[in-house]
């Protein structure tokens, strides 16, 4: 086993958990509050983390595969990153409407960055 796999499944364990905590959060309150943008940057630092460290591990193989869950990583990464961003924005402007709309948004990222948690749970209890 390489010693680098306990701090990578630890890193997007806690990806899951906190970026789950910010959406699902969120929506119950039924509104953007800024403690659920800390919980969005901490999924993203955690998630980024996470794939560099599973990066490593695969080595440069990894980084020529052009599959199912390479390409709905990093379109997650992209994804959670324009996420938090915009949801600095909308705690800017203090919108209500769309303070209150915004869990629209977030439940669609974290249902996209889904797939490659999932997929890179399956392929690797597969091997």
């Amino acid at each position: 086993m390489n010693n680098l796999l306990p701090f990578a499944i630890v890193s997007i364990v806690s990806a899951l958990v906190f970026y789950t905590i910010g959406v699902w959060s969120e929506k119950f309150a039924g509104r953007l509050k800024p403690w659920h943008l800390a919980f969005f940057f901490l999924g993203l630092a955690c998630d980024t983390t996470g794939t560099a460290l599973m990066g490593e591990i695969a080595g440069t193989r990894a980084a020529r595969d052009f599959d199912l869950h390479g390409v709905t990583g990093a379109l997650a990464i992209g994804l959670m990153l324009l996420h938090a961003a915009w949801a600095v924005i909308v705690l800017l402007l203090k919108q209500e409407r769309v303070l209150r709309q915004f869990h629209k948004f977030s439940l669609g990222v974290w249902a996209i960055w889904l797939v490659p948690f999932l997929s890179g749970m399956a392929g690797a209890m597969m091997k």
